[in-house]
C-alpha cells in the first residue's frame, strides 16, 4: 500500500483537464477537413476519382465523413491546395446529412435533445456493441476508461448488460451476422434510450460499403441519435461527442 501511495505521489496527476482546457493534437492527426472553394474543377475531380470510399462530391466540393476513413489521399494529391486535414477533432454530429460538409459543422449543444440531457445528464450508462469492427474504433472506446480521460469522472460508464444501459455505443460494419445479435441488444435496451453510432463502418459500411454481406449504414436498421464519424474516431472525438450531446 505505501508502495502504491509513493508511486502515485511521484507521478502526479495524470488526468486531462478536457473540456476546461483544450488540447492541441500532434499535426499528423486528421481531423475536421478544411476545402478550399476555389479549387480547380479538374484538381477536385481528380481527388474525386482518387477517392477510396468515393467520399468526395465533385460538383459541390464536399466530404461526406460518413464515407470518408481519413487516409489522406485527397490532401496528398491536391498538396493542401483542395482538402487539407485540420486538427479539429470534434467531428461528431446528431443528423446524418451534416456529415455531408463543405469544412463547417453546426453546433452539436445545439441540436442535442433537451431532453436527454434531463435524463442522463449526471449518470450515462452505455452499452457497447461491435457489429464484426476490426478493434480500432472498440480499442479507442476503451481508451476512455485510463486515467487520461477518466470518463466515469463525467459519470458516463460502459456496463455489461444492455438492460442496465441508457445507450447502445455500435462499431462495425454490422455484418450480416450480427445483425440478430445487435437488433435482440437494441430491444433489450429499456426506453428511452439513445443509439449512437461510432466510426466510418457503422455509418456508411466504411471500406466494406456496397458489399452485400454488411449494413449501408446503422440508420438503415434502427434509428441513430448521435453520429460520431472517424476511422477510427479519436478518443477525444467520443468525449466531446458525449460531452456535448448529453452533459
Amino acid at each position: 500500500m505505501l508502495k502504491t501511495l509513493k508511486n502515485r505521489f511521484e507521478q502526479g496527476y495524470r488526468t486531462s483537464r478536457y473540456p476546461k482546457e483544450k488540447i492541441k493534437l500532434l499535426s499528423r492527426y486528421r481531423g475536421l477537413p478544411k476545402i478550399n472553394q476555389n479549387a480547380p474543377a479538374d484538381l477536385v475531380l481528380q481527388c474525386a476519382d482518387a477517392c477510396p470510399q468515393k467520399a468526395i462530391d465533385s460538383k459541390h466540393k464536399m466530404i461526406d465523413m460518413g464515407l470518408c476513413v481519413f487516409c489522406g489521399t485527397c490532401e496528398r494529391l491536391s498538396e493542401g491546395s483542395f482538402v487539407s486535414f485540420s486538427g479539429n477533432f470534434e467531428l461528431a454530429v446528431s443528423m446524418k446529412e451534416h456529415l455531408l460538409t463543405g469544412g463547417d459543422l453546426p453546433s452539436l449543444s445545439r441540436h442535442s435533445r433537451q431532453n436527454f440531457k434531463a435524463l442522463f445528464g449526471r449518470s450515462l450508462q452505455l452499452r457497447q456493441v461491435s457489429a464484426a469492427g476490426c478493434n480500432a474504433c472498440e480499442a479507442d472506446l476503451n481508451v476512455l476508461a485510463t486515467p487520461f480521460f477518466d470518463l466515469a469522472r463525467f459519470g458516463i460508464n460502459f456496463v455489461a448488460s444492455p438492460r442496465h444501459a441508457d445507450a447502445i455505443v455500435v462499431t462495425g460494419p454490422i455484418s450480416r451476422n450480427m445483425k440478430t445479435a445487435l437488433l435482440k441488444t437494441y430491444e433489450a435496451v429499456p426506453s428511452p434510450k439513445v443509439v449512437i453510432a461510432a466510426g466510418s463502418c457503422s455509418l456508411s459500411g466504411g471500406p466494406f460499403c456496397g458489399s452485400p454481406e454488411v449494413s449501408p449504414g446503422l440508420d438503415s436498421l434502427i434509428p441513430v441519435d448521435l453520429f460520431i464519424p472517424g476511422c477510427p474516431p479519436h478518443p477525444l472525438t467520443y468525449l466531446h461527442a458525449l460531452l456535448t450531446y448529453f452533459k
